[in-house]
């Protein structure tokens, strides 16, 4: 798998503007500004400790910021609630999977689904025959997105079962269930292993290249961040410090001293 090239489709979907985050005397992230573009990879990165994971916080609205904006095509979230963010177009993933682990794996992506008529007590009783349609719908579209992610043949398993690698995958796929237009991805190559690691990488390419999904991924494997990323983002100490190609940001003398600690 190669670098995919730059799209000249070059409209902003997500703008950060200053967003900035203290907790307490500790400030995580610090008048940090970028952009993503619509239709591409771009890859967050930075040594531990950067402020990568609390900017995913501010964007998705699990965290208020303490000052500046995020803009989602335009419109300011910056003080909306993550299930209102996630309607307008958003979605996003925690390092740390967050499956239904009593649920089926078909069940947990069911569940993901907006909207569900049923899930008011009232329209049980005056409209199930729309509800009978709306969950075989649901039905139908969460195996569209199993077959997606190659997750058909466990889609009865028990979610708490999984490895991590396809937990990771069902992380995506019940973000996709949303069908969202920009996906953010918190460390998806952590605990997963290289044979599902392959996978996972060719299911983000695929994505991105046949059905336009947009993606801001935090991720510390660089070989990832090299295959998939379009443009790429570097933090340290909370701020931006530098962004571009991949070659360019990894060859960059102030990128290696917050990695290494040293001057080149």
């Amino acid at each position: 798998m190669t670098t995919q090239p730059w799209p000249d489709d070059k409209d902003s979907v997500l703008e950060c503007r200053g967003l900035s985050k203290a907790f307490g005397g500790l400030v995580a992230v610090d008048d940090m500004s970028l952009k993503v573009q619509r239709g591409t990879i771009t890859g967050l990165i930075g040594p531990n400790g950067a402020g990568k994971s609390t900017l995913f916080n501010l964007v998705s609205g699990v965290i208020r910021a303490d000052h500046g904006e995020a803009l989602l095509f335009g419109e300011d979230i910056t003080r909306l609630k993550p299930y209102k963010i996630a309607r307008k177009g958003m979605i996003r993933t925690f390092q740390l999977s967050r499956e239904m682990s009593g649920m089926t794996v078909l069940e947990n992506i069911m569940l993901a689904a907006q909207n569900q008529i049923g899930e008011k007590l009232i329209p049980v009783f005056t409209r199930p025959a729309a509800i009978r349609l709306q969950e075989q719908e649901i039905l139908t579209r969460a195996r569209e997105v199993l077959d997606m992610v190659k997750l058909t043949h466990v889609c009865d398993e028990y979610a708490g079962n999984l490895s991590g690698g396809q937990k990771k995958l069902l992380e995506l796929a019940r973000a996709l269930m949303i069908n969202p237009d920009l996906i953010l991805l918190d460390e998806p190559a952590a605990g997963v292993n290289p044979s599902l690691m392959g996978l996972l990488m060719e299911t983000i390419a695929k994505l991105n290249q046949e059905t336009g999904k947009t993606f801001l991924i935090v991720e510390h494997d660089m070989e990832l961040v090299k295959a998939l990323c379009h443009h790429v983002v570097v933090m340290a100490q909370g701020r931006h410090l530098i962004e571009g190609s991949f070659h360019q940001v990894t060859h960059d003398a102030k990128v290696m001293e917050a990695y290494l600690g040293v001057s080149s």
